[in-house]
């Protein structure tokens, strides 16, 4: 992982919530408030809340739960604030090393941040620890990049502009961490016995291509990379991008498939 790799700053915290939001996190957002609410949870803890797409969904699906809801760049949160109603506390945490007590929260939720912890072991021990005894651990996690086509063909797109430095963000961080069983391995030496991993395909719409391109090159950490070659990178990356993904553009807008796993882990 480059030190790039995890810095949402500058513009792209509010792009990231305009156009990435929409495109890939929602879907899924709402799927993991429904499924958190069959836990009936009291206390619940997000990490790598992003702008709080999740953390808006759990808000509104379980009015009565009192969440707190984490992420490592200030920045994100600060958007996050702008979405999501009163009775949500916002705090700047690192998952790896979460500044509660023990057992404080009956369920932990993380969508597509597990991905980014340098180490993945030490995350979900994390948040084992912070969990009550029977409490569950509810994650998000990219499937791998070959079932994402949006992301796939647009970050093949901008890789292919730039063949002596390819830009590699996308199979790099996030789709790398794919597989279930590394995935459910790290959670057993985590200390969590229970683990139940379920593949879901969703849609990735957007009301354009033009409106992907923008997510998928100018609203992640991929920018950072972009920007390295030169003034005009970024312009030109959006441009091939967007070419790129008028293949998945119809009359009712932009869609592909997208596929990731719903991960739950008991104490």
């Amino acid at each position: 992982m480059r030190a790039t790799d995890i810095q949402f700053a500058g513009s792209i915290p509010e792009l990231y919530d305009r156009y990435m939001v929409p495109l890939v996190f929602r879907p899924y957002a709402e799927l993991v408030a429904e499924r958190a609410k069959a836990f009936r949870p009291r206390h619940i803890l997000e990490t790598a809340a992003g702008t709080g797409v999740v953390t808006d969904a759990l808000h509104r699906t379980i009015p009565d739960a009192q969440i707190v809801a984490t992420d490592l760049n200030p920045p994100m949160l600060e958007e996050a604030a702008k979405r999501v109603g009163g009775g949500v506390r916002f705090q700047p945490a690192d998952a790896l090393d979460l500044p509660f007590a023990d057992e404080s929260f009956d369920l932990v939720v993380c969508q597509f941040g597990v991905m980014f912890f340098p180490d993945k072991v030490r995350g979900n021990a994390a948040a084992r620890r912070v969990l009550t005894p029977g409490g569950h651990y509810l994650l998000v996690i990219w499937d791998a990049v070959e079932r994402n086509l949006a992301t796939k063909v647009a970050g093949t797109a901008v890789a292919d502009l730039f063949p002596d430095d390819p830009t590699a963000f996308y199979n790099r961080i996030p789709f790398r961490y794919h597989d279930v069983a590394e995935i459910e391995a790290d959670l057993r030496s985590a200390g969590f016995g229970d683990v139940a991993i379920d593949t879901v395909e969703l849609r990735s719409r957007a009301p354009s291509a033009r409106d992907a391109a923008i997510a998928l090159t100018q609203a992640t950490p991929m920018r950072n990379e972009i920007e390295q070659h030169g003034a005009e990178a970024l312009a030109s990356a959006t441009a091939a991008a967007e070419l790129a993904l008028r293949q998945f553009e119809g009359p009712d807008g932009f869609d592909a498939p997208m596929s990731a796993h719903v991960v739950t882990a008991t104490r």
